[in-house]
């Protein structure tokens, strides 16, 4: 009997029963089959050769729709077993799942891979692309299953397989001689699989374990053509020369120590970023009406368990003792402020009250997920708290946004992405109050026109947030600002205000961060820009480099004349060739270089060279410093 199913242009087709999405794709045209990698029915996507049901919606999915790059890289993992399986058939497979930008796969070995070993796996892997291997699925019972993963000695697939509960179905992937656990859905055959890349090895713990076995674990990754691939391994060569971690240390900026993991040490240079990233936040602070405070960095433990933290952060907190009381030191300033506005009385025309901290914060991160600047244990937030009115509560999410651009604007940042985060599982508070948050958020970003994606169940335990993310200069999205309404804390905390009637009100409080951990913006801003600060922030504004001994004295005076005009001046009276000079200079990133020889000592004037536009000419030293002390000033990028 026939089956009739629609198309996305909601056309009707008939096909013979038991027909598949290869049939259906195959029946529209042979090009449509060529192109097919699977098929969504009713808005679930599935194997292309999966049967299909009468009066479903189906569409054939190619590399033209969004999934299909996702579903490309979680068979190029399987294909990537495959092939090691062929090599190392002792190799035992663990798990291969895609992450962004690609996917891994862990595999159990005696002697862990080494980067030699990913040319000869690739190598296979084309291989098993050029035989045109069919990828079959097939759906077992869960005892089935584990006979079939015993059979195969593959204890690892054994022991996930054993944590599906009883009756469920357990799908398995044929490809040629290898077999795979996976509930799919794939490509119909290797040969679907046209430009990958193995690109690096690291061990992980089997199920995240420090107790279980040292797995090895293969990176790599898969796009639709050959094209898209060399301009991704393009971008990872740039981002590799673009890292934090390298640059830093070359820039002489900061430092990390077995003494303190995950705690950066900032040298002079580094400091001087810091804090002129601080002095910038504090301008902005007093313009939009921010007090700043400082608060204690060790609390009673007593406060963590009012604010809630105790119960729903503690595994992310250091505690210590003293004189037989339990303490915690913060890794948020939210409570602190809390504390600080509940010690007097407030009225609804005291009201909003922001509290703008710097202090530094501590949160114990797993050894396995730090990373250089952008992940660490210690750190400080342009963090700030807003307690208001409801009445208050558009104004002041209004003029946060207004802020937030100010300063993403400063930074050159471009395609910002927003995304409001809702009630996670793990919360205080009631739904209505969650209703009343989410609700007050989304109305101040439609209000303020900012598209936005929804993240559900991403909100902190307190209360829903708004994300922002910009796209650095190689367009990689990066978490920075925060907003989010929270109405438990002054809850928690019985924090009030007078009314205009003299009854008592509670607070709305708000938390927001603009760059978030100084830290951890600090090292996107050292990729952003390759470590080539614009001027307000770079170290050194500008290297002063005499040619000759007798223009020493010349250039010792247009140094005294810079510094004096707050510029942050180097002045070269090494005994080294002006190629020198300016190559280290240029290395250091140093924005302008000052070329001194007896001419220009004579007529009052410097050679102007920029670190990227080169050669600027001549011109005269009071001009030029003025210039660069308004280009600081201004903070032009």
């Amino acid at each position: 009997m026939p089956i009739e199913v629609r198309l996305p242009d909601d056309s009707l087709r008939q096909l013979p029963e038991g027909a598949t999405g290869a049939d259906l794709a195959g029946g529209i045209g042979a090009r449509l089959l060529e192109a097919a990698l699977a098929i969504r029915v009713d808005g679930n996507l599935v194997d292309l050769k999966a049967p299909l049901a009468d009066g479903v919606r189906v569409e054939i999915v190619t590399n033209k729709n969004p999934e299909s790059l996702e579903l490309v890289r979680h068979s190029t993992a399987h294909l990537l077993a495959h092939a090691v399986k062929r090599l190392y058939p002792q190799a035992r497979v663990g798990i291969g799942p895609t992450i962004e930008d690609g996917f891994y796969y862990d595999f159990w070995m005696d002697k862990p891979f080494t980067p030699e070993d990913l040319p000869i796996i690739e190598a296979e892997m084309r291989k098993i692309v050029a035989e045109d291997v069919p990828v079959i699925r097939e759906d077992l019972g869960r005892d089935a299953a584990v006979a079939r993963f015993t059979e195969l000695d593959e204890p690892l697939k054994v022991e996930i397989v054993a944590t599906i509960p009883q009756g469920d179905i357990v799908s398995g992937y044929s490809q040629g001689d290898f077999y795979d656990l996976c509930r799919g859905p794939h490509v119909p055959s290797t040969s679907k699989l046209k430009a990958f890349k193995l690109l690096s090895i690291a061990g992980a713990y089997w199920r995240g374990d420090e107790k279980r076995q040292m797995l090895s674990r293969i990176y790599g990754t898969a796009f639709h053509s050959p094209k898209e691939l060399d301009e991704h391994l393009k971008r990872l060569e740039e981002a590799k020369a673009r890292d934090h971690r390298k640059l830093g240390k070359e820039l002489g900026l900061y430092s990390f120590h077995p003494e303190a993991p995950a705690s950066p040490f900032f040298h002079p240079k580094g400091t001087q970023v810091y804090n002129e990233l601080v002095t910038y936040i504090r301008e902005l602070y007093f313009k939009y009406g921010y007090s700043e405070v400082i608060t204690p960095q060790i609390l009673d433990v007593a406060l963590w368990k009012t604010s809630g933290h105790y119960d729903n952060y503690a595994e992310n907190m250091y505690f210590t003792t003293a004189e037989e009381r339990e303490y915690a030191v913060k890794p948020m300033n939210c409570p602190g402020h809390c504390i600080m506005y509940g010690s007097q009385k407030h009225s609804y025309r005291d009201l909003p009250i922001r509290y703008a901290d710097f202090g530094r914060l501590h949160r114990f991160e797993r050894s396995g997920v730090t990373h250089g600047l952008t992940r660490v244990r210690t750190f400080c937030q342009d963090d700030a708290h807003i307690y208001c009115t409801p009445e208050q509560i558009k104004a002041e999410m209004a003029a946060f946004l207004e802020l937030l651009k100010e300063v993403y604007d400063t930074f050159g940042f471009e395609g910002m992405r927003v995304a409001l985060s809702t009630r996670p599982e793990k919360r205080l508070g009631s739904d209505e109050v969650w209703d009343a948050g989410e609700k007050a958020l989304a109305e101040a970003l439609d209000e303020a026109g900012m598209p936005y994606t929804l993240n559900p169940g991403e909100g902190a335990f307190y209360g829903p947030k708004i994300e922002f993310q910009i796209l650095d200069a190689l367009k990689r999205p990066w978490q920075l600002g925060t907003l989010q309404v929270d109405y438990m804390l002054p809850e928690r905390f019985e924090l009030t205000y007078t009314c205009p009637d003299g009854g008592e009100g509670q607070p709305i409080m708000l938390h927001r961060a603009i760059l978030g951990s100084l830290e951890r913006f600090m090292g996107i801003l050292v990729e952003h820009t390759a470590g080539a600060f614009p001027a307000w922030l770079a170290p050194v504004q500008v290297a002063i480099l005499p040619i000759t001994d007798r223009a020493h004295s010349f250039s010792a005076e247009a140094a005294a004349q810079a510094k004096a005009l707050g510029l942050r001046t180097e002045l070269d009276l090494r005994n080294e060739s002006l190629k020198a000079k300016i190559r280290e200079a240029q290395l250091a990133k140093v924005p302008y270089m000052l070329v001194i020889g007896d001419r220009e000592a004579e007529a009052g004037t410097v050679s102007v060279r920029h670190r990227h536009r080169g050669d600027l000419g001549v011109q005269p030293l009071a001009g030029f410093l003025a210039s660069l002390a308004t280009e600081v000033r201004d903070r032009l990028r």
